[in-house]
């Protein structure tokens, strides 16, 4: 395994909204900070990031490669690839990538996001991203007033049909394969003019690279521009694990919707130096919100490490006057004196 005497003050793992904002905020704090970024942004698929203040529209690349851009000016070091492990020291951490290489530092920053896991349907990985959605807040401007078909794959089916009608009125609920609804259900649904496709469905109809519609299992191709799905959201915690750190499920009723790593309000972890922010800790959180989160996560982490450098000072310059110094100059002047070195009063 390849050592290094590298070490910094803040090691950020995942090097996406979250953790970019926390290098940023973290090197002007002028700390010594290094990113490791696997590359594998959760919103890659995405073609423009919203909600984020001043960045309206922007691609998601271009944000990242802003951010990145901003933390370097301010001395960070961001470096690509992919951390597997971290093992806690005395004095701090020891970081190891996929390589073998391993990097020190006293405190992390862990921002690795989380996997969107989609249903097994044919079609919705390959359009995911693109027609096939989850967000209405990211996504509902963009197919406003287009025909939309929401994918019941949990007991929030419901909800989401109802959610999305604020955008179109042209929603479709494809029960699929989950229990039928309840009368009050099906009311609201029929008072806000949504109907209910029964039947599995099969997959996807594209044409022209672009989705024309959702296909039951018995062959029936309802139109539709766009497709909601829920998927399952899986927190990236390998790294977090390697630290004892287990992920908790995120459950809605009865349905696990996904996991995640806990954490207090800043971020703080059940491990002392460990902080995480983003879709790591907070499943719902939107770009804007992961930025923020990370920001927040990094001036408690630097507050930590001022914290322990009053500490070390302090015990520095009380050093001279410590029992261990007061014991040799006291050993020092008995000894003078019984060699008589040292005329007595």
């Amino acid at each position: 395994m390849s050592e290094t005497n590298q070490r910094y003050d803040v090691v950020v793992i995942g090097g996406g909204a979250a953790g970019l904002s926390g290098a940023l905020a973290l090197s002007r704090a002028r700390r010594s900070v290094l990113v490791i970024d696997s590359g594998s942004p959760r919103n890659a698929p995405a073609s423009h990031v919203h909600n984020y203040l001043g960045r309206e529209g922007a691609p998601p690349a271009e944000l990242l490669a802003i951010g990145r851009a901003e933390a370097a000016d301010y001395g960070a070091r961001i470096e690509r690839g992919e951390v597997v492990a971290a093992e806690k020291l005395a004095d701090g951490f020891r970081v190891v990538r996929e390589d073998g290489s391993a990097v020190g530092a006293r405190r992390l920053l862990v921002t690795t996001g989380l996997v969107d896991e989609l249903p097994a349907v044919e079609g919705l990985a390959e359009r995911w991203g693109n027609e096939v959605l989850h967000c209405p807040y990211c996504h509902g401007w963009e197919v406003r007033d287009r025909p939309v078909g929401v994918l019941a794959v949990s007991p929030m089916a419901v909800h989401q049909a109802l959610l999305w009608r604020q955008w179109t009125d042209d929603v479709v609920l494809f029960r699929h394969e989950q229990p039928d609804f309840t009368d009050e259900d099906y009311e609201q649904l029929a008072a806000r003019g949504v109907p209910v496709a029964e039947g599995v469905v099969a997959g996807l109809e594209v044409a022209d690279d672009r989705l024309t519609g959702v296909r039951l299992a018995g062959g029936t191709v309802i139109p539709r521009e766009a497709v909601v799905v829920q998927p399952r959201f899986t927190a990236r915690s390998a790294v977090l694990e390697t630290l004892g750190l287990v992920p908790t499920d995120m459950v809605m009723g009865d349905h696990v919707v996904g996991s995640y790593i806990a954490a207090d309000p800043t971020g703080a972890t059940d491990v002392p130096g460990v902080w995480v922010a983003g879709n790591v800790a907070n499943l719902m959180e939107q770009v804007v919100g992961a930025a923020a989160a990370g920001l927040k996560a990094a001036s408690m982490i630097n507050m930590d490490l001022v914290t322990e450098d009053t500490t070390r000072a302090v015990a520095k310059r009380r050093a001279p006057f410590s029992a261990e110094a007061e014991r040799r100059v006291t050993e020092r002047v008995l000894g003078d004196r019984r060699h008589g070195l040292q005329e007595t009063r």
